[in-house]
């Protein structure tokens, strides 16, 4: 149980930390939300979560790096910048996944709407 109450903890601060986690969570609800009104096929679900689950996941990492970085220098160090910058593009990259995944997936059923 203690597994979880740390797990529960490390989301409060990720929460409290980073805005931008919140927005991801808000995204994904909406997609969420989205393929159950398209009732996409069980294909796409795999798709639609493993883009949702693959950016919380990958954000959550972003700002564990963050922490860890802050822990060992807060002096200016370009390794530093580096390691959080690296950390950040990996965010971007799955995000490019995950907007790619939901255009092959909601683009076809919103164009066949119209």
């Amino acid at each position: 149980m203690k597994r979880f109450k740390y797990a529960y903890n490390g989301m409060m601060q990720m929460f409290r930390k980073d805005t931008h986690f919140l927005i991801h969570i808000l995204i994904s609800l909406i997609v969420i939300i989205s393929g159950f009104i398209f009732q996409l096929s069980a294909v796409e679900w795999l798709f639609i979560l493993s883009a949702v689950f693959l950016v919380l996941t990958v954000e959550a990492l972003n700002t564990s790096i963050e922490y860890a970085v802050d822990l060992v220098t807060e002096d200016f160090h370009e390794l530093a910048l580096y390691a959080k910058d690296i950390s950040a593009f990996a965010v971007v990259l799955v995000s490019i996944y995950a907007v790619c995944t939901g255009l092959i997936i909601f683009l076809p059923k919103l164009l066949n709407l119209i």
